[in-house]
């Protein structure tokens, strides 16, 4: 299949820069598999369109301040250093720039809120890829030390510099678990409120975790998708929602994912010749793509996507690549807000 075929127009004012001015204020396009128009509606709203017994999974990653921006020792030069994967004894996976003066033995230091923390590269890969080791002064926790002087790892499609609300709104409100350098972003336009009205209705709740890495925002390069790759990334189902999944799954009710994050690390379980559902940890590279048979999921909250992106075949997987391409352009005519930021669909 050609990657050309997963393309589209999109003016760069429909390119979300901001969140909405207050969490949840998004608008919601519904689109149905089983035919008919989409419809247009909001996101606080969207407990209309599920039952009763459904089950909403979730993945509660939590993003940290991975971007660190700081200079070279003793030269001064400037340098920005993206935390992508711990790696253990306070070395991590890391994107620096600039690539090419940073060899093995290089020095660096980051500083701010009254915190320093030095890093020095201990290998060097391609495309600006290192290995660093990082410590702090005065024995200060390097996670802590990363915590404070950190940036929000905003998406390159963002093009202004993070502020510190975006520490809160590129942040679910049911993040827990530490680890991710992207927010799984269907998952923004949820309050406590919606939340809420879901319980409200009988839509039970279950919580997953993948950590989203760099590799979410890759592009296909590839003229053919099937020679794509997809990154690795880190999940993990505990039992109690493993059990949830065999019930709704036994019981005959549907499984709406949050997220296309949500959806590969459901699509990675095995499931038993009996229904069941087993808990799992560990990376999956799965790659969704059309012609994919989805065995858990039957209902998708998402973002809209970039062109040529593992994200929309993922989406065209599930409802159609022509029906998916037909509802982008109805999006765009209706100027909804695309990406991280951006608005949500619901796809049933």
């Amino acid at each position: 299949m050609d990657t050309a075929d997963f393309d589209f127009d999109l003016p760069d004012e429909l390119i979300a820069q901001e969140p909405p001015a207050v969490r949840g204020d998004s608008r919601l396009l519904v689109l149905r598999r089983g035919g008919g128009p989409v419809e247009h509606t909001s996101f606080p709203r969207v407990a209309e369109y599920l039952r009763p017994g459904d089950l909403l999974v979730l993945n509660n990653t939590r993003v940290f301040p991975a971007r660190l921006l700081g200079r070279r020792v003793p030269s001064g030069g400037a340098v920005e250093c993206l935390l992508l994967q711990p790696l253990g004894d306070d070395q991590w996976d890391a994107l620096m720039h600039p690539g090419q003066k940073l060899k093995p033995g290089s020095r660096v230091v980051f500083e701010g809120s009254g915190l320093r923390l030095h890093g020095e590269v201990v290998a060097r890969h391609f495309h600006g890829r290192r290995t660093i080791r990082l410590w702090a002064d005065d024995g200060i926790d390097v996670a802590a030390a990363i915590d404070r002087i950190g940036h929000v790892p905003l998406p390159p499609y963002i093009r202004r510099l993070d502020r510190p609300s975006d520490r809160d709104r590129y942040q679910t409100v049911y993040a827990r678990e530490r680890g991710s350098i992207a927010a799984p972003t269907a998952g923004l336009h949820f309050t406590d409120a919606v939340l809420a009205s879901l319980a409200s209705r009988g839509v039970e709740r279950t919580e997953l975790t993948l950590h989203v890495g760099y590799g979410t925002f890759k592009p296909i390069r590839a003229a053919r998708i099937e020679e794509h790759v997809v990154d690795p990334e880190t999940f993990a189902v505990p039992a109690d929602a493993a059990a949830a999944l065999t019930r709704a799954r036994r019981e005959g009710r549907r499984i709406i994912a949050v997220g296309t994050t949500t959806v590969r690390a459901l699509e990675s379980l095995t499931v038993g010749e009996d229904g069941g559902i087993t808990a799992a940890m560990g990376d999956t590279q799965m790659f969704i793509r059309p012609g994919h048979e989805f065995r858990l999921v039957d209902g998708v909250i998402t973002n809209f996507h970039l062109p040529r992106s593992s994200l929309l075949l993922l989406v065209a997987a599930f409802a159609g690549r022509e029906r998916i391409l037909d509802t982008y352009r109805e999006a765009v005519g209706c100027g909804y807000r695309f990406y991280s930021y951006g608005d949500a669909m619901l796809i049933l």
